[in-house]
């Protein structure tokens, strides 16, 4: 453990520490919480440092320099933040580095440099994270937190020293597409795609084609209807036709459900179509017996075996 001349409690609340150099990671515009807060403090504790357990915004510099107020004469909160500065075991060649997790809910302000060129600041209000290798300036400022005895320090503000760069996962720098002839005007955002309601299959897997869908093209589109059919029509109700005389002798097919824009079946009509089946099942004889000259047993000319007929 390092061995510091000024502790946290020799410090007086309400005191401004300027501290600049190139930004190695920051997350300033919204705050580490809930479930990243919990993934966050659990690799630190992998990595033997203390946990912040609070919701937060962290910021990390590498070749820091305190920018005194009056080099000859430091104040405490200066040289407080000054001998705070490490060396990274994993990149030593980065210099002297200041890392900062400011607890509470406030943001720091973000100012860069305005487009007038004449040396002022405008705020920053893009929301977005800014890019490594950014020259920037940490504004520090000490407070009493709450039943402590001990100062913390919070972040205030991050200051832009140059024209800002975005973070962008997977994006094209900007300088890249001036290179080319290509200018942007303003900073360029992520756009997110907007999730589908309910689960979606990916689109390199989307199974199989839809029920009632044809591909055109690689593209599926509804099918167009099929036309309908008396079978695909529901059956309209059949008036039940007398027992048939025999298999070969079938009665007619009832006629089709008269459609709704014909007229509906007359009287005369009906008893004509009624006599011609019944006689067409008398012509076909009986299932036991028909008229003859003669029946199976002998019987005289006139007589009729005993029996289901129909009579003419």
């Amino acid at each position: 453990m390092a061995n510091y001349s000024i502790s946290a409690s020799s410090l007086t609340e309400g005191r401004n520490v300027f501290i600049r150099g190139k930004l190695a990671f920051a997350r300033v515009t919204r705050l580490i919480e809930g479930d990243e807060l919990a993934r966050s403090d659990q690799r630190k504790v992998q990595n033997g440092m203390n946990p912040v357990g609070k919701p937060h915004t962290t910021a990390t510099i590498t070749h820091a320099e305190v920018t005194y107020a009056d080099p000859n004469d430091p104040t405490t909160e200066e040289k407080f933040v000054a001998e705070r500065r490490y060396t990274s075991k994993k990149n030593p060649d980065t210099g002297a580095n200041y890392s900062i997790d400011s607890k509470g809910n406030n943001l720091p302000v973000i100012l860069i440099p305005s487009e007038s060129g004449d040396g002022s600041f405008v705020q920053d209000t893009s929301r977005q994270e800014f890019a490594q290798g950014l020259d920037v300036t940490l504004v520090l400022r000490t407070y009493k937190p709450k039943g402590f005895n001990n100062r913390g320090l919070a972040l205030e503000q991050v200051i832009v020293h140059e024209t800002p760069r975005y973070y962008s996962a997977g994006g094209v720098d900007s300088k890249e597409l001036a290179a080319r002839g290509i200018v942007v005007n303003g900073p360029i955002q992520p756009v997110q795609a907007q999730a589908p309601a309910g689960d979606a299959a990916p689109v390199e897997d989307q199974g199989e084609t839809p029920e009632g869908s044809v591909v055109e093209d690689g593209l599926a589109f509804p099918a167009p209807a099929p036309a309908q059919t008396p079978q695909a029509q529901a059956p309209a109700p059949q008036v039940q036709s007398q027992p048939q005389a025999a298999p070969q002798a079938a009665a007619p097919a009832p006629a089709p459900a008269a459609a709704p824009a014909q007229a509906e079946e007359t009287m005369q009509e009906k008893l004509a179509r009624l006599e011609a089946e019944n006689s067409a099942l008398k012509d076909a004889g009986s299932a036991v017996g028909a008229p003859g000259a003669q029946g199976p047993w002998g019987g005289q000319d006139g007589q009729q075996q005993a029996g289901i007929t129909y009579q003419g």
